[in-house]
């Protein structure tokens, strides 16, 4: 699903920039190769990190 309709963003891209370190929806964009455009995205960007960072890992 796309998340940032500006950079065309997806959760799967998002969730992959997690799980190779991003902490913060700067580290997401930076991780994808764009940056924030309008911040309509930036709550639910949060949302998927913190989500993302409380979930167990499988390692």
């Amino acid at each position: 699903m796309i998340i940032c309709h500006c950079n065309v963003l997806t959760d799967g891209q998002i969730r992959d920039a997690i799980r190779a370190g991003a902490r913060r929806p700067s580290d997401t964009y930076a991780a994808c190769g764009c940056r924030a455009q309008c911040g309509t995205c930036a709550a639910e960007l949060r949302d998927i990190i913190h989500a993302g960072l409380a979930a167990p890992t499988d390692k």
